[in-house]
């Protein structure tokens, strides 16, 4: 049974509480967050304790903790749990700097602990199905990616200024997805982006609608669209082009009923967020983290995969602020 710590307790937190406390080989056992009343009462829901992230990793019979905080923290707690000699499943992304993560790399490879970096959508069975059917030759050669992600409705002005901007906080999970189904980084990235959904967004100093194109070493493309705001709900799809067909990966609706009549076909709308849309597959990331830490595996998410995902959006990030083409070494 491995023994868990959560250190974060808002919304991902949450989700994630839910998951470890429903798996058969895990059990939470603590739980802290900057706000002591939200770490308390999420403790509360499944028979833990609130403690401070401090006790959390000082604590010898935890073996795991789960990093559910702000971005800015991340790096930190990873250092800190793995020195502790816990393994360490963190949210995306590694931290707001390129820099930082990778000296965070170096000092969790001194201490040989395993970490797992949650990009959750790897996980989704649909998108998972597709890396499947290219891996089996189904459509031959990889030449065309496409990858659309598109929220909604745009987050608070409030938590855009602490994001690191749409290219780390949105699009990352899109780098990590274009990396999984390709299998290696592009050589090359040229990124477009404006302010048009909310002008407040600009003025922050981010772009809330955006383009990039990824250029691989051997002629492969791809493209990736975001948006944070789509009127009719969460828009999720892949589409990959081969050399001998196409697999695509289509939204998830709210339901599969559609009605046909004389005056046209209707059907449902996609799930309206990403805990409707991807729960699955945050239950399957869990399920993957256990795995791999009681049957010392490797992690199928590595905090190097962390860090190619933060070189794209910083990338993305420069050729957007310049106009011009950056290319890659990773």
């Amino acid at each position: 049974m491995l023994k868990v710590g959560l250190l974060g307790a808002g919304r991902i937190g949450q989700v994630h509480a839910v998951n470890i406390a429903g798996h058969a080989q895990s059990e939470l056992v603590a739980v802290s967050d900057i706000n002591a009343e939200a770490a308390e009462k999420l403790a509360a829901q499944f028979g833990a304790e609130a403690r401070t992230s401090e006790e959390i990793l000082q604590d010898p019979s935890i073996d795991a903790v789960l990093v559910a905080t702000s971005t800015d923290t991340h790096s930190g707690l990873i250092e800190a749990a793995t020195a502790a000699g816990k393994a360490v499943l963190c949210e995306k992304p590694v931290d707001l700097s390129l820099e930082r993560a990778k000296a965070c790399q170096a000092k969790v490879a001194a201490s040989g602990q395993p970490v797992m970096i949650g990009f959750n959508r790897r996980f989704d069975p649909n998108f998972a199905a597709v890396k499947a059917a290219l891996e089996a030759g189904e459509i031959g050669k990889a030449e065309l990616l496409s990858i659309t992600s598109f929220d909604p409705a745009p987050p608070p002005v409030a938590y855009v200024k602490v994001s690191g901007g749409l290219f780390r906080d949105m699009m990352i999970h899109d780098f990590d997805m274009a990396a999984f189904i390709m299998g290696d980084a592009p050589v090359m990235v040229q990124a477009v982006g404006t302010s048009i959904v909310d002008p407040e967004i600009g003025a922050a100093g981010d772009v809330d609608t955006a383009v990039v194109t990824l250029t691989y070493g051997d002629g492969r493309l791809g493209v990736i669209k975001n948006s944070r705001r789509a009127a009719y709900g969460y828009d999720q799809r892949v589409e990959l082009l081969g050399s001998e067909g196409l697999l695509s990966a289509a939204n998830m609706l709210e339901n599969t009923v559609s009605k046909a009549t004389a005056e046209g076909v209707v059907g449902a709308k996609p799930t309206y967020f990403f805990l409707q849309r991807y729960m699955p597959a945050y239950v399957a990331e869990w399920d993957a983290f256990v795995s791999a830490v009681l049957n010392g595996t490797d992690m199928p998410v590595t905090l190097e995969d962390g860090i190619k995902a933060l070189a794209l959006a910083e990338a993305a990030t420069r050729s957007a602020q310049t106009g011009q083409p950056v290319a890659l070494d990773l």
